[in-house]
């Protein structure tokens, strides 16, 4: 059995979770324990359900079989206006940002403190100013997303995220369409937010150079199973081939068939 890389209660929790999409099965009965203040780095090819697990998480998919946990509480069979407080203590960092291409910068952020609470425009004002702050925008609120770089737009994605002051921060490809040097300072955030805040994150990622740097613990999926479960040190380490190729970046898919039917011979 897989063992997890902290003794910490867990936040979230998946348990036994299935999913297919038609013939093709995503996740095959999956465990997977979040440990409160850790940072959850998730890897694997395209296609193999990275993404697919943190919709699980909030709530956007529901499992064929399985059951998901927020701290003691079931939510995979929720009624969706029983998740709207639990979701409250989500924050979302989409891939392409998903910005709102009609509204400031300002408002962006602003939006889910508007949906979600009963503030004034000043107070909330003060929490965007602080939230841009937090992320090197602050002076940027009367800006529009299309006059923003690649690298800014991600960065006021992460302050709308954190807008709510969330527990739980899943990250999906932060990095994706950044340079070396705007992808670390991407990771730094998150080093920074975790520090800072206290949150409890899970990464999404195919970038090894910030799995590493920002992980506590990676897990990657491979044919809807975990196949490994570590600290970023060990992953380094191990001897599952399939991972090796992965973290490597060296194996085509056909290649690593040959090395794993060999492995296993």
């Amino acid at each position: 059995m897989i063992q997890s890389a902290s003794n910490h209660e867990p936040l979230i929790r998946l348990v036994d979770v299935h999913k297919r999409f038609g013939p093709m099965v995503v996740l095959d009965g999956i465990d997977l324990e979040l440990k409160t203040g850790e940072t959850t780095v998730v890897i694997g090819e395209s296609g193999a359900g990275k993404s697919v697990i943190l919709k699980h998480i909030v709530r956007l998919l529901k499992p064929d079989r399985g059951e998901v946990y927020y701290r003691s509480k079931r939510i995979d069979n929720l009624p969706e206006r029983a998740l709207v407080s639990i979701r409250y203590r989500f924050g979302f960092l989409f891939q392409l940002s998903a910005l709102f291409d009609s509204m400031t910068v300002a408002d962006n952020i602003a939006f889910p403190i508007v949906e979600h609470s009963k503030k004034g425009k000043s107070e909330i004002d003060v929490i965007v100013a602080e939230k841009l702050a937090m992320v090197g925008m602050d002076g940027f609120q009367d800006r529009w997303p299309a006059d923003l770089s690649g690298g800014q737009k991600k960065r006021v994605a992460l302050a709308r995220a954190i807008a709510v002051d969330p527990e739980l921060i899943l990250y999906d490809e932060p990095t994706t369409g950044l340079d070396p040097p705007r992808s670390d300072e991407i990771n730094e955030l998150i080093l920074k937010l975790k520090r800072e805040l206290g949150v409890t994150s899970v990464v999404v990622t195919h970038d090894m150079a910030s799995a590493r740097k920002v992980a506590d613990r990676i897990v990657m999926i491979y044919q809807g199973k975990f196949i490994f479960d570590g600290t970023p040190e060990a992953v380094m380490k191990t001897d599952d081939v399939r991972v090796r190729c992965f973290v490597e970046g060296r194996c085509s898919d056909e290649v690593l068939k040959t090395l794993q039917g060999k492995s296993e011979a």
